[in-house]
This record gives C-alpha cells, structure tokens and sequence, in this order.
C-alpha cells in the first residue's frame, strides 16, 4: 500500500497561456493515468479548487518511496513539470506521507516528545 505522495500543486494560470493549459494539463492525467496502469505509481488524485487567489488545483501522487524516487528521475515527468511551470503561477512540488506513512511518523514525533522535558 502506498505510504509515500507527492503533492503537486498550482495556482492562477499565466494569462494569455489559458489554452496551452489546458493541453499541458490533459497531458499531465494521461501521464499519471499510463504510470498507473504499468505500476509505476499505485495511483493519483486530482483536484480542481474554487478560485481564491491562491492554490486553484493540486495533484497527489500516490506510491512507495522507491516508485516516487523513480518517478521524480523519470525524464517525461520532469519535462511535464517543466511545461507546467511556464503556464501557471506558484507551482510547488512537496513529498508527503499517506497512510502506514502517516503512523510512522506520528511514532517518530511521539518517541520524540518523551525526549523532551515537557512543561504544564
């Protein structure tokens, strides 16, 4: 199960570049789609947000820490990410952890707050 994600996120797209946004981002869905199907990543969210002014829509990419590694290496991914920066505005690509991931860490800060004097 996957315990790793990346969080892939954007904000307003470029004006003038509306339409090679909507390319880049239809190319981005079939890619994730593709990695899925072969079992290169264990699967993919996409969410498309009220406009704010800030974060409009984000990808999370779901896998282990080796299928992420390997995806962050993959030279079709990267030229993807590079396309997307170009159209839209505060691109951020963030690693998280989902899942048995999240229990891991919550172990880890927990072993880590019994090291720690606590005060009332």
């Amino acid at each position: 199960m996957a315990d790793r994600l990346l969080f892939i996120s954007w904000g307003r797209v470029v004006a003038g570049r509306e339409e090679l946004a909507l390319e880049v981002f239809n190319e981005t869905v079939g890619l994730y789609g593709r990695l899925q199907q072969d079992g290169r990543i264990e699967g993919f969210d996409t969410v498309l947000l009220t406009p704010t002014g800030g974060t409009e829509g984000y990808f999370e990419i779901h896998g282990t820490a080796e299928q992420l590694a390997a995806l962050r290496e993959d030279a079709e991914w990267q030229r993807n990410i590079v396309d997307a920066t170009l159209i839209v505005e505060d691109m951020s690509v963030v690693e998280g952890y989902a899942n048995q991931g999240v229990a891991d860490q919550m172990a880890m800060y927990q072993a880590a707050i019994g090291r720690v004097p606590q005060r009332a």
